[in-house]
């Protein structure tokens, strides 16, 4: 069954090394955080040379992987063999390929650290391989985080590192910049080497260090629309526009269609304590009341057209009936009919 990568990389940093590791799967942060480890730890810098190979599937076939990790150390308690992008290995499908992998992985050298990185795949889990891969390997299969998994994501990967977090700066980071793991580790680490260990996390590091801006930005957005503030939406609007690169429309409908999506559901809850609906909405408590804000300013009826607008606009930012409207032009428009509605 495959492994959690949190409890594999506990154990690496015991000093527990298991002789063969197959990272697959959709999200890559998780596969590259455990191979990185691995790669930069697992010898002395003084070992490395002699005993740390790197290989890419796109150059190697299966019995160059297997004749590098049959190898014995030198001077050295154990070798390294990682195989990145090993997705791309020519021959891996091939049955008498996978025969050699198969008796290797039920055999492994105890003193090779073997590590395949199978990016955006992974093995049949019907097959021999694959078994093998279960039964005999440190088997971890990685999938991508839905957006409503992505706050919990972040407020833990913050903790972990010796912060706390405000709500707040969870969800100015989750809408800012996605659900792309590797690029909010990154953003998050470049707030942590500013921020002495211990902090709590605020809305203010984030805009700081992450260049996000304060004012200006889709949590915003979705407050001024909860709201009904028509100004403040049109100048956010409006700063959108000055930067569409940096502000890109398809995000920024997902985001609207996901929180107004929310307000119909609250509309259609009978139980509207905090404490179920912060369960069915998957929100934090602390914005419970910026949702029944917005659920008391838009009726169930207005809500069902809001987010049909907000659909027609989805399809006018993919080119679909759009005319010349431009970015800006077509978020004012949807901005007008959700204050309207």
């Amino acid at each position: 069954m495959p492994q959690d990568p949190s409890a594999i990389l506990g154990e690496l940093k015991k000093g527990i090394y298991k002789p063969v590791y197959f990272l697959q799967g959709e999200e890559s942060f998780y596969i590259d955080q455990i191979s990185d480890y691995i790669e930069e730890n697992a010898l002395d810098e003084a070992q490395k040379g002699f005993n740390q190979v790197i290989l890419y599937g796109k150059d190697v076939d299966v019995n160059g992987v297997l004749s590098n990790a049959k190898r014995f150390p030198m001077m050295s308690e154990r070798q390294v063999v990682i195989v990145k992008e090993a997705q791309e290995i020519r021959d891996l499908g091939k049955e008498d390929s996978a025969k050699w992998l198969l008796e290797y992985i039920k055999a492994p050298l105890a003193s090779t650290v073997l590590v395949f990185c199978h990016k955006n795949k992974a093995l049949d889990g019907r097959k021999a391989l694959g078994k093998a891969m279960d039964k005999n390997a440190v088997l971890v299969t990685t999938k991508k985080m839905y957006d409503n998994q992505i706050p919990d994501w972040i407020t833990s990967h913050i903790k972990d590192n010796g912060y706390n977090v405000h709500p707040k700066a969870v969800v100015l980071l989750a809408e800012s910049v996605g659900a792309n793991l590797a690029n909010l580790s990154n953003e998050i680490a470049k707030v942590m080497i500013n921020v002495p260990k211990g902090t709590e996390i605020n809305e203010d590091h984030i805009t700081k260090y992450v260049g996000v801006s304060k004012d200006y930005n889709v949590f915003e957005l979705q407050k001024a629309l909860a709201t009904k503030n028509v100004l403040k939406a049109n100048q956010i609007i409006a700063y959108f526009a000055k930067d569409p690169r940096k502000n890109p429309i398809i995000p920024i409908i997902a985001l609207l269609f996901s929180y107004f999506s929310k307000i119909l559901v609250m509309h259609h809850t009978k139980d509207k304590s905090d404490k179920n609906l912060a369960s069915i909405l998957k929100v934090n408590p602390y914005f419970l009341k910026d949702y029944k804000q917005a659920a008391g300013n838009y009726s169930l009826i207005g809500a069902i057209q809001i987010v049909k607008y907000i659909q027609e606009a989805d399809l006018q930012s993919k080119g679909v009936g759009v005319g010349n409207m431009d970015q800006a032009t077509i978020l004012k428009e949807l901005v007008f009919k959700i204050v309207h509605s």
